[in-house]
């Protein structure tokens, strides 16, 4: 006797609304409706608008600042607990206060563990993401996490660039293990780069462990905030005799004047995802959208089917 699946609805946070009706297109299904309340005092309330009760419900909502974004998203959670969904997934493009995954000092949180069990304790019955700055955040949670790569969707773009003596760098030592992914997918040599900081986000010095010269470089990382690394590591690249310098990073933080930096840097492209939305368009930036891809995992997580085939890192 075939399954009987369970009906499904798609609802989209305020902050996530373009890339979620690219989902919901790729997906085949018209996003739910849903409208956002505000009050004087700068409180606000979600409402679903259709009904969701004994249905599959994903709601889409990166959580990237202000925090509005990730409240929104566990207030959505809520409500749809409160009107007898059958379950509840978070699809979480950019999971935000994921650089806090640890004490790296004295009387400091740990907030991503913090927002896993708000997102828990709100509701939610399966997490989706993308590129965990961290993978053990996923041991944050105790319920499913399907945690998903943009190498997916990189690789085969650095394959039809037909790059020839191509090398992949990681901008930094804590990215060696994604940058050594990448290389044995591609074939490729990699080179780490070396950063010292005197702060957060101020570089003090930086040199690359490897050879560059002659070699068209590729820089992958996870996300992109400032823009200060990036910039510091193709410059660098560029002096020790690179013929190009590429960069393949998921998120487009892109915080301050980072679209700034990276227009006026040696470096030839920068290449992101949609995951968070690009405040205005660069000559220097180039965006590939993960929908296509979420929209496939999503249709597998509710007909039941394997997603393995997903992941390539």
């Amino acid at each position: 006797m075939p399954l009987q699946f369970n009906p499904v609805k798609l609802f989209a946070g305020s902050g996530t609304t373009v890339l979620a009706q690219k989902i919901a297109e790729s997906y085949g299904k018209p996003l739910g409706d849903v409208s956002l309340s505000r009050f004087s005092d700068g409180e606000f309330q979600p409402s679903f608008e259709d009904s969701v009760r004994g249905q599959d419900v994903f709601i889409i909502q990166s959580t990237m600042p202000p925090s509005d974004n990730l409240f929104e998203l566990l207030l959505m959670v809520d409500a749809a607990k409160r009107a007898s969904a059958r379950k509840i997934i978070a699809v979480i493009p950019y999971f935000g206060f994921a650089r806090q995954d640890r004490k790296d000092k004295p009387r400091v949180p740990i907030t991503s563990k913090l927002v896993a069990k708000m997102l828990e304790t709100a509701g939610a019955t399966r997490i989706m993401t993308m590129d965990l700055h961290a993978d053990q955040i996923q041991g944050f949670f105790e319920v499913p996490v399907d945690h998903l790569y943009s190498s997916s969707l990189f690789l085969p773009d650095i394959e039809a660039l037909g790059l020839e003596n191509l090398t992949i760098a990681s901008p930094d030592m804590g990215g060696s293990k994604r940058a050594n992914a990448y290389g044995g997918k591609l074939g490729a040599e990699v080179v780490i780069c070396y950063k010292q900081r005197k702060k957060a986000n101020v570089i003090d010095k930086m040199t690359v462990i490897g050879e560059v010269k002659d070699r068209h470089v590729i820089l992958v990382d996870d996300m992109i905030d400032t823009g200060g690394t990036l910039v510091k590591a193709a410059d660098m690249l560029m002096e020790k005799g690179a013929l190009s310098v590429r960069a393949y990073c998921t998120h487009g933080v892109l915080s301050g004047d980072a679209i700034e930096k990276i227009e006026n840097s040696a470096m030839t492209e920068l290449v992101i995802t949609d995951t968070i939305p690009l405040r205005r368009p660069s000559s220097k930036i180039r965006v590939i959208s993960v929908a296509p891809l979420f929209a496939s995992v999503m249709r597998a997580v509710h007909a039941h089917e394997s997603i393995s085939g997903h992941f390539l890192m």
